[in-house]
Formats: C-alpha cells, structure tokens, sequence
C-alpha cells in the first residue's frame, strides 16, 4: 500500500541565517524596522500627512489643525490596533505549531476564527449589536467557547489531549461551527451584510474604544507566550522525552492552548479573522533562528506586527483613494509563501 505523508525535517544549525551571537542584533534591527513601518502608517495613507504633522499632533496639539485631528482620532488607534494584533496572531502562531508539532498549523487550528464568526453574527442576528465595540466581546466569547470545547473534546481517552486529537477535534468544530455560521447568514440578509463588513479582516474604522477592549488581553496573552519558550522545546522533542525531562505535558498544554485562545480571541474579535500571518511569520522567525523557541517568540512577535502593518499600509495605497483590506493584502501576499512551505515537505511512500 503506498501513502503520501509530509514531513518537516528540523532545521540545520548551518541553515540559520543568524547564529547565536548575531540573534539579539537581528531583534534590534527588525525592532528598528518596525519603528519605521510605525511612524509610516501615521504618516501614509489616502492622504499623506507630513512627519512633521505628526509629531505636532502629540507634542503641541492643535484642535483647529485637521491633519492633527485625523492622527490622533484615526490613525493612532488603527495603529495601535494594527500592533497589537500583529502580536497577537505572530506568537499565537508560533505557540500553536509548537503545541501541536505541526508546522502548517494556525490558530484557526483550534476553531479560533469560526467560534469568533458565529459569535459575532448570533450578536448581529438576535441582539442586534451594530459597532466594532458591540462585536468584540461576542467574537472574544465564541472564540473562548470554541477552544474549551475542542479542548475537552481532545482530551476524551487514556491519552488526554494529544496533538492529533487537538488537530482532528478543532477541524471537527470547526466545520460544524461553519456550518452554523451559513446558516444564520442566509436567516437574514441585513445580518449578512453586517457580517461581512467584520469577516473580510480590516484595520479601518477601529477607534479607541476597540483598542482599550482588547489590550488588557493581548498583554496578558503575550506574556503568558512567552512563558512557554521552554515547554515548546520540550515538547518539540516528544511527549515521551519531555516527560522523561520533567515537563508536565498536559499541563504544558492547557498552558499554551490557554495562551493561544487569548491572543487569537482577541485579535479575531479586534480585526477580524485575518488569513496567513499566524502561518506563515513563525517560518520567517524560524529560517532566522532556528528551532529554539526562546527566540523563535520574540522574533515572531516583532515580525508579525512588520507583516500586518505593512499589508495595511499597502492597501491603503495600491488603490488610492480607496482602500484594499488588510485581510485581502495578508491573503495575497502569504499565498506563495505558503506554498513554498508546502513545496519544502518531503513526499515519500511507505
């Protein structure tokens, strides 16, 4: 009988790019870069507005002055936000692959974004929640339910929740809670619409307030991730080898699982479900660093927000004065890298 199966062999220490000496001058460069890419999201858009501008609207402020009025109240949060969830998905990703020693593996692996969907068109169809506010709390909440139950749902049997099991359980939920989701939609055509507007994945029209939701979350998250650099490199080595190390296994876990429904949760809720960052950035990082997780985090984590950021930066200007999505921009742009990772796997028959 023959099979196809694809395999991912580690990563050789003379394949890294960047060598134990030259790894914390990288994260300054690439921390550098992101500065940059900060200030020209402040900067660029339907309508430039001079550095200059920019710095005035934080230092001496002038109610009158527009261009000042448009950085504070728009494009500081849409900033903001931007940053944060490129965080968010950047080590979410990188967790999840470690967790689940799988390295096409995303959050939406643990039924992140269809719990987040369905959540947010049950708040549109039967509460009538109509602003980016009102559908963060639902989405965050539908993203949570949707982790524990594919969580308990894994951890059924002898084994408790084991990679595969989290694997097969989220792709189970996820399809159900798919379905649910076309369902509701075609109950109603204003709920549609509404939805849509979320679902497509945009930094546009996000304000303050969608910013103070989810920031407490997203910092939590991110310190719990990066708690787990050492787990992961356990766990990396196998269930059996990280016990026999003194790692806990189930609890390493719950502990990353638990990491990853916060960050995804509240990116999801903030932005919308946004394709390929969480895939693809933990690649990058990897190809940089190699396998070890204690870097692999930090470099994701600045990485992510680069990648995020600078997608929506693009979409603002290839389409001038109109604007393209950053969720569409992320999609164009993982999609070849996506299929280089797929072109790397060795194909072998059994």
């Amino acid at each position: 009988m023959t099979a196809i199966v694809t395999t991912t062999a580690p990563t050789p220490q003379r394949h890294q790019l960047l060598g134990a000496t030259t790894r914390p001058l990288g994260l300054l460069l690439i921390t550098g870069l992101l500065v940059v890419v900060l200030l020209a999201s402040l900067t660029l858009g339907s309508r430039y507005i001079p550095l200059q501008t920019t710095v005035d609207a934080f230092l001496h402020h002038d109610h009158t002055n527009a261009e000042q009025t448009v950085v504070l109240t728009l494009r500081v949060p849409r900033t903001l936000i931007g940053l944060m969830a490129g965080v968010a998905l950047g080590l979410a990703g990188a967790v999840m692959q470690g967790v689940s020693r799988n390295p096409l593996a995303d959050p939406g692996v643990l039924g992140i974004n269809a719990g987040a969907a369905l959540a947010v068109l049950i708040g549109v169809f039967f509460f009538g929640a109509t602003t980016l506010s009102g559908y963060v709390w639902f989405a965050f909440a539908g993203a949570g339910v949707a982790v524990v139950t594919v969580y308990a749902i894994a951890s059924i049997g002898r084994d408790g929740a084991t990679a595969i099991k989290l694997a097969l359980a989220g792709t189970a939920i996820t399809a159900m809670l798919g379905s649910l989701t076309t369902l509701v939609q075609l109950m109603d055509v204003r709920t549609m619409d509404a939805f849509r507007a979320w679902s497509v994945g945009s930094l546009a029209g996000r304000g303050a307030d969608v910013a103070d939701a989810v920031w407490p979350f997203i910092v939590i998250g991110s310190v719990l991730a990066l708690t787990t650099s050492r787990m992961l490199n356990a766990l990396a080595l196998g269930d059996d080898v990280a016990r026999a190390l003194g790692v806990r296994v189930e609890r390493s876990r719950l502990i990353c699982g638990a990491a990853v429904m916060i960050l995804a949760g509240a990116a999801t809720a903030a932005v919308g479900p946004v394709a390929f960052v969480g895939l693809t950035v933990p690649h990058v990082a990897r190809a940089l660093v190699g396998p070890d997780y204690r870097w692999i985090l930090p470099y994701s984590a600045v990485l992510a927000p680069l990648l995020f950021l600078g997608a929506d930066i693009l979409g603002r200007l290839v389409v001038a004065p109109a604007e393209l999505q950053v969720g569409v921009v992320t999609a164009i742009l993982g999609a070849p890298v996506f299929i280089a990772i797929v072109r790397r796997k060795q194909v072998r028959s059994l």
